[in-house]
């Protein structure tokens, strides 16, 4: 197929750990379903065209807004580009796709045709954004490895063993918490407040609280790797 013009959109994995007081936290991708064909009725990632007055993190935050509060998106960045030819139909587009994390207290207002899903259960998702979904994913499980990107996944205060289950339903596999306490405070990414968390019902010495040192991305270990028990 010969193309005469080229089209551009953008794409947004946003990721919320959800349920962080249940016995099973887990990851979740915001997702909305398509009311019209091609793909009617499956599932998409936010986004659409970019205009011609825009550039792509404009455009990303303008579309972004129209489905969930920006303001409780934490952290935002550009990941990668998607240019099959045949990804979708019709004019070929190129998809540049962005990673969007929401700390787990939020609770943004959704629109009727957007919800969270977890990332191992997708519904059956429309073109290639199962894909763009995988890699996102992917992507954040790396980045909590060498930088302090927990930051936008937590609460600004959190016992430790609140921040285990984040990382944990992120990363896909159980975390130590006495471990991770460890390798996060040598690094500076957390830092105790000096302050405890209220006593449960089962009572017990209250769990200290911890605050991520910055609430900006950066890289803190850059060959570091949060690697699965055993």
């Amino acid at each position: 197929m010969v193309y005469i013009s080229t089209e551009h959109e953008v794409l947004a994995a946003v990721f919320q750990v959800r349920a962080v007081d249940s016995p099973k936290p887990a990851l979740h991708v915001l997702l909305w379903q398509r009311a019209l064909d091609p793909e009617a009725g499956k599932w998409a990632l936010p986004g659409g065209r970019l205009r011609d007055d825009e550039d792509l993190t404009s455009s990303v935050r303008r579309q972004l807004a129209e489905k969930v509060d920006l303001r409780e998106v934490a952290h935002l960045e550009q990941l990668a580009v998607f240019s099959d030819p045949e990804r979708v139909p019709g004019a070929r587009t190129i998809a540049s796709t962005f990673l969007g994390l929401v700390p787990s207290p939020a609770t943004p207002e959704l629109p009727s045709d957007t919800r969270w899903h977890p990332v191992d259960d997708l519904p059956a998702m429309a073109f290639d954004h199962g894909p763009m979904v995988e890699h996102a994913s992917a992507r954040l499980v790396a980045k909590l490895s060498y930088t302090n990107i927990g930051f936008a996944l937590a609460p600004t205060e959190f016992a430790v063993s609140t921040l285990r289950d984040i990382y944990s339903a992120a990363l896909g596999h159980p975390v130590d918490a006495t471990n991770l306490q460890r390798v996060l405070e040598r690094r500076n990414v957390i830092t105790r407040t000096g302050t405890t968390a209220r006593s449960g019902r089962s009572g017990g010495r209250p769990a200290a609280l911890y605050r991520f040192t910055d609430s900006r991305y950066r890289v803190t270990d850059e060959f570091a790797a949060l690697r699965p028990p055993g």
